[in-house]
């Protein structure tokens, strides 16, 4: 198998992958208008998503270790891809949380098997490539957010949107997936989850970190307006800074990888995200708090990739895997709600020092991403 073909394959599946679920955000507030939801309906309907990436991933964890990534990637992304398009059709909250549901179930075995797969390019390749996968989620999440925006300013509907974006979305994946490496680390006693002092360190910094890119994407807007008195456009750039500097960060990734120690890279970019949101926090102008949101998009870009590689380094790396990445949705699904609840005890700016103090946290768990030396 050729491994250039193997690497542009892996890359296209992390693009389709921030492809579809940015393209259901992008239209999230035209689901709402047609089915008549309250906030809180729709709250109750987005908890499909949660839901089944909660059940998909130890399953999915458990397969890969069984079968290997390249099929559970394969089955996982294609219908990740055609479960874009259900939930334009619902008619109620509850038929769009089901549709949701099986979304989320995609979602969270393509998210355990497409980077298992990523970690097995790059350990036969012998160098870093984890950050350039994930690179390519970040501008396939930019690429489905603009031209969603752009589809829905001419009007076209959300049904023709999504069975449109469906289509092309499988016609990208099933070009793909050929490309993807058979299996070659099968685990003669497959577990869904694999849990030791380890593992336990990488999904506590994984938990840390996706918690911290769930917060900033739902209170740097709202932060940017209540405390420093931002516009809308002002207050949309909070996110937009921060999502281009988290993908300039992992483009450059691999290339810091291969002349940093993942222990050194870590450590600084968990400091540096810390100082980029407390600089955002105490200063009282909305050109510096974006710079410093740009900071903090720089310092978490590295982290989950090294960390999500290091899971796969580990024995069983399915099942580890599975584990980290399930610590992770943990933190990005628990994390806003939690900062809202603080938010209403004390002010939203002092419930955001929690972020600055769980990114301070990643400096000390950094020497848990030490790649283990693998014995089988």
């Amino acid at each position: 198998m050729n491994l250039l073909t193997a690497r542009l394959s892996v890359l296209a599946i992390f693009f389709v992958h921030g492809l579809v679920f940015s393209t259901w955000v992008s239209r999230i507030p035209a689901v709402q208008d047609a089915l008549g939801l309250s906030t809180g309906r729709l709250g109750f309907a987005l908890l499909g998503v949660a839901a089944g990436s909660v059940v998909s991933m130890p399953l999915a964890g458990w397969l890969v270790s069984r079968y290997g990534s390249r099929p559970v990637t394969a089955i996982s992304s294609l219908v990740f891809a055609g479960a874009l398009a259900p939930p334009a059709f619902a008619g109620s909250a509850f038929s769009l949380a089901l549709a949701l549901s099986l979304l989320g179930l995609a979602a969270g075995a393509m998210d355990v098997s497409m980077n298992a797969q990523g970690v097995l390019v790059e350990r036969i390749a012998r160098k870093p490539m984890m950050s350039g996968f994930h690179a390519a989620f970040s501008i396939g999440g930019m690429a489905g957010s603009a031209a969603g925006g752009f589809i829905a300013r001419a009007g076209v509907g959300v049904q023709p949107h999504f069975i449109g974006a469906a289509m092309v979305y499988l016609v990208l994946v099933a070009a793909s997936i050929r490309g993807l490496l058979p299996a070659a680390e099968g685990s003669s006693s497959p577990s869904p989850l694999r849990f030791n002092r380890s593992i336990a360190g990488l999904s506590a910094l994984c938990f840390c970190f996706f918690l911290s890119e769930g917060a900033i994407a739902d209170w740097s807007g709202l932060h940017l307006t209540r405390s420093l008195g931002a516009g809308p456009a002002q207050a949309a750039m909070g996110y937009a800074v921060f999502s281009f500097a988290m993908a300039a960060g992992r483009a450059a990734g691999d290339w810091l990888r291969a002349r940093f120690s993942a222990v050194a890279l870590v450590r600084g970019g968990s400091l540096l995200a810390s100082a980029g949101l407390a600089a955002a926090l105490l200063v009282s102008s909305v050109p510096l708090a974006l710079a410093g949101f740009t900071l903090v998009g720089f310092g978490c870009s590295v982290i989950v990739p090294i960390t999500f590689a290091a899971a796969g380094h580990q024995e069983s790396s399915g099942g580890s895997l599975a584990t980290v990445v399930s610590a992770g949705y943990l933190g990005l699904f628990a994390g806003p709600p939690l900062i809202g609840m603080a938010a209403e005890a004390v002010t939203l700016r002092w419930a955001l020092t929690l972020v600055v103090a769980l990114s301070a946290v990643g400096a000390w768990l950094a020497p848990t991403v030490e790649k283990p030396e693998r014995t089988g």
